[in-house]
């Protein structure tokens, strides 16, 4: 199987901070909004190489979401950024009334998503966004993985025709992408072949996920890894096509079970040929304050608890 260091780099929200000072400086339509946490989004890049085109919104995310839409219904590149947990729940009816329902081509950022931001405790972790942004009709949800997959996905949806919400993190993520790598919206990287079982996961798990099928392997298990940093649209073909050739499926993320990735992977399964399913991520509660470390660990999004469901699947396979 293909190996992979897994050194960390930069968390993802940096990445999104480097690729708007790279838009920036490519197009003067680009315009960024912030409320009031721009050093903690990375959205202060953009602000101090062009600072006509930020707008310092406060904390009011349900008005800088709106004035974004309108922004963006003018023919501008907008871009709107907070805490995850702050831009969906405080600013969804928003995002429904003045993005979703015009289909108008906002481009939403939430930083701080899941359960590792860790001290900053459960009012800050979101671990419903991806319920939230998947239910907008017409958005596109995209979760990367590391830093560099974040910077080319956010280039990339800068240009999309629809609405879209980028998924970021604060801690440190693994390097396993290559600058220039392209993620196109609705795709879906393998970065493990296998045959026994698949594990298919977004954001943190992507790593998590690599270092479950080199455990594996050793045990003589052939489990395939994919990222599917594309949550809306899904990779349906890459699906598929693991249901066929391993027959069994583990969701790795961190984000509630109900409502996240592990719910549209089924959806997707339960149209063709059902197969054994696990499913790795918050269990129907909020987490607490800890280091991130010690967060991950005790709610279940480790390597381990991905080799656990692993072994499950392949149990009730047989």
């Amino acid at each position: 199987m293909a190996k992979y260091e897994l050194k960390l780099g930069p968390a993802t929200r940096e990445g999104f901070g480097r690729a708007l000072v790279a838009l920036g400086r490519e197009n003067d339509q680009v315009v960024v909004l912030d409320a009031d946490l721009s050093k903690s989004t990375f959205t202060h890049l953009f602000a101090k190489e062009f600072p006509e085109r930020f707008i310092e919104c406060g904390i009011a995310e349900a008005n800088m979401v709106a004035i974004g839409a309108g922004l963006a219904a003018s023919g501008k590149i907008a871009f709107v950024a907070s805490f995850s947990a702050f831009i969906m729940n405080k600013g969804f009816e928003q995002l429904r009334v003045t993005a979703a329902y015009p289909n108008v081509p906002l481009k939403v950022v939430g930083t701080h998503s899941g359960i590792s931001i860790g001290e900053d405790g459960p009012s800050q972790m979101s671990i419903e966004d991806l319920a939230l942004a998947t239910a907008l009709p017409g958005f596109v949800v995209m979760a990367p993985a590391d830093d560099s997959s974040m910077f080319e996905i956010v280039k990339a949806m800068a240009y999309h025709p629809a609405p879209c919400f980028i998924r970021a993190g604060r801690s440190k993520a693994s390097h396993i992408y290559n600058d220039g790598d392209k993620f196109p919206v609705g795709g879906s990287k393998t970065l493990v072949e296998g045959h026994d079982l698949t594990i298919m996961a977004y954001g943190l798990m992507v790593a998590e996920s690599i270092r479950a099928a080199e455990s594996l392997a050793e045990e003589g298990i052939s489990a395939r890894v994919i990222d599917m940093y594309s949550i809306k649209p899904l990779d349906d073909e890459a699906v598929h096509k693991a249901v066929a050739e391993t027959g069994a499926i583990v969701v790795a993320e961190e984000h509630l079970v109900d409502g996240g990735l592990g719910v549209k992977i089924a959806q997707t399964v339960a149209s063709a040929t059902p197969c054994i399913m696990e499913f790795v991520g918050v269990q129907n509660r909020y987490a607490e304050s800890g280091t991130p470390e010690s967060i991950l660990d005790k709610y279940g999004l480790l390597s381990r608890d991905i080799i656990n469901a692993a072994k499950r699947v392949l149990t009730r396979k047989k």
